[in-house]
């Protein structure tokens, strides 16, 4: 535990009685519940890594066994619907009710993930609604490896390769699974493939100026680039002609966003809370920024980057000052031991041309703790939202994304003495720390010398508040995935294209956008408690210490484990099965 800095002894406390539980599990029989809970979180992870549904989103990305490829055919659907449900009886069987309390959210973590499974399969069953679900199973797959920083090892290049190959079949698996396609989702994967053939070009030929394939890897990799192309556009001509006649809805209706609350993302709060909450904090933004606007009156610019190389230069330059910032101020220790770096890259040719399919970086995994995170970026320009920041400034977005957001704090829960939280992930809390850090940086000082800078940190603020009131109102089907961007166009306001993008994402996947904001408020909550639990002996790096290291931990959980309070903690139900009988696509007409 070298990696954990001093703490007051309340704090130290927590953290050295679950590690020395997870050690003590090490020397027990194996009949004793940690014994058991540490074996079934390491079975159920080494299951999901063949199993997990690709996104695009980063936080979740898995480190996947060699020769890993997606299987979603009936038969396969119908295996892990069964591997889950036995999950979730040797989940109950265990009695954790005398072990210590990391025990107790270990037991909780699993649970989660269990429940995270069923409301993917059942819940929100994108693979029977959503036909880009099979592109990402397969495209999405090839573009994830494709992150991993160069060169590409030849190992890689044959996996690049397997992942390539299995799209054909996977697309066939989707014409058998899609008995209940939504017209939104169909309309965006229409629009993500309209362009296909040229995007596949400029893979395969990113791959043969820029990849380093050995020639044997590089002619199976070009079969299966033709073959996975041809594929594509003939999935795009079977879509086409079935588009206007698919149902049109997409909300998860509120009990099932219940389901989500309760036992995925274990928050204590209703729809109409989270709501209420994102509009104070709206209002809250939207005010400070024109504030800060008053106060820059008559400032210039920040100057755009003259080039690639300088806003890299300037990244690097930046990340490690930030590190000695947030130790010099007492905010967050800025080195702890293993922990890499998050460096500004440029963008393979490879990577761009399927950039489409996700965020553009790779934060590193289990696996390879020994590299540092990357952003790939491409010549340094004024366009949308995100460009018009990062043009000018890499900070408020690698506050975010790397330092001390996402890279720095998943690097640091990846080194948990406790095996159970190295592998866990949950948006709620890894969103809300990124959130959290753009904000805590800037009232820390972090933009005195720029304070022009504070108002794109308003922005965001404004950006990730708004995100609250669009993933709730379409769970809910007061909002429809078109409305929902012209909302954020206008009122953020942002570009089309990436609000179309913030949109379908959020459609797909309730739950998701409210993470950054609910995220934030539960740091502040705990802060609040522990510095009115701890009095004088509070000390804020350690809390915000303890806070990163268990980053992927729900915030419900942290606060039972650090402060006693178990009241936000949802109590399990009987069952994470979907309730039969119970639509997830119920309309808000016929809520009681």
């Amino acid at each position: 535990m070298r990696f954990l800095p001093a703490l007051p002894r309340a704090f130290a406390a927590c953290i050295i009685t679950s590690a020395l539980a997870i050690a003590f599990t090490t020397t027990l029989p194996a009949q004793t519940a940690e014994a058991k809970v540490q074996a079934l979180s390491e079975t159920f992870w080494d299951w999901r890594a063949t199993e997990q549904p690709f996104t695009n989103d980063d936080i979740p990305r898995l480190a996947r066994p060699a020769g890993y490829v997606g299987r979603w055919s009936p038969k396969d659907v119908a295996g892990y619907e069964a591997r889950i449900a036995e999950f979730e009886k040797q989940w109950r069987a265990l009695d954790v009710s005398a072990a210590p309390v990391p025990v107790q959210v270990d037991y909780r973590l699993i649970g989660s993930a269990i429940a995270r499974v069923r409301w993917e399969l059942e819940v929100i069953p994108d693979w029977k609604r959503n036909p880009f679900f099979y592109v990402d199973q397969g495209l999405t797959a090839t573009y994830t490896l494709a992150l991993e920083k160069a060169p590409i090892s030849t190992a890689r290049q044959h996996e690049i390769v397997l992942r390539l190959e299995s799209i054909p079949r996977l697309l066939d698996e989707g014409r058998s699974n899609l008995t209940d396609m939504r017209q939104p989702y169909a309309a965006i994967a229409m629009g993500n493939l309209a362009q296909i053939e040229t995007r596949m070009e400029r893979f395969r030929d990113g791959v043969h100026s820029a990849a380093g394939f050995s020639p044997e890897n590089l002619a199976a990799f070009d079969k299966a680039e033709e073959a996975a192309a041809k594929s594509l556009v003939a999935y795009r001509e079977w879509l086409k002609p079935q588009v206007a006649g698919m149902k049109k809805e997409t909300a998860v209706g509120r009990e099932g966003y219940l389901y989500f609350l309760r036992n995925v993302a274990l928050l204590p709060y209703t729809p109409e809370q989270i709501l209420q909450d994102g509009e104070i904090e709206f209002q809250r933004a939207v005010g400070f920024e024109a504030l800060q606007q008053a106060a820059d009156k008559g400032m210039p610019e920040l100057p755009v980057y003259p080039s690639l190389d300088a806003q890299i230069a300037d990244e690097k330059k930046q990340e490690l000052a930030m590190r000695k910032y947030l130790t010099d101020h007492g905010l967050l220790t800025g080195d702890p031991a293993g922990v890499k770096h998050y460096y500004y890259v440029p963008t393979p040719p490879y990577i761009g041309a399927l950039g489409f399919l996700g965020v553009e970086d790779d934060l590193t995994n289990p696996m390879r703790l020994n590299e540092d995170g990357s952003s790939y970026k491409g010549t340094p320009r004024l366009g949308g939202f995100w460009a018009n920041i990062t043009s000018r400034d890499v900070r408020p977005l690698t506050n975010h994304e790397g330092m001390p957001g996402h890279y720095f704090q998943m690097a640091w829960s990846m080194h948990h003495p406790d095996p159970v939280r190295r592998h866990y992930y949950d948006s709620e809390a890894q969103e809300g720390i990124g959130f959290y850090a753009e904000e805590m940086m800037m009232i820390a000082g972090l933009y005195e010398n720029t304070p022009k800078m504070k108002e794109a940190i308003y922005a965001l603020n404004r950006l990730r508040t708004l995100r609250v009131a669009v993933d709730v109102k379409l769970a809910l089907g007061e909002f429809t995935q078109p409305e929902a961007q012209a909302y954020m166009t206008k009122t953020v306001p942002m570009d089309e294209a990436t609000a179309r993008d913030e949109s379908f994402m959020f459609a797909c996947t309730p739950g998701q956008a409210i993470t950054y904001q609910i995220g934030k408020m539960d740091i502040l909550k705990g802060l609040t408690m522990a510095k009115l639990q701890q009095g004088d002996k509070f000390n804020l790096q350690a809390y915000q210490d303890f806070v990163w290291l268990n980053g992927s931990v729900p915030f419900s959980l942290q606060r039972w484990e650090l402060l006693g309070d178990k009241s936000d903690v949802p109590a399990i139900p009987a069952s994470f099965a979907w309730r039969a009988g119970t639509s997830p696509m119920k309309s808000p007409q016929s809520r009681k």
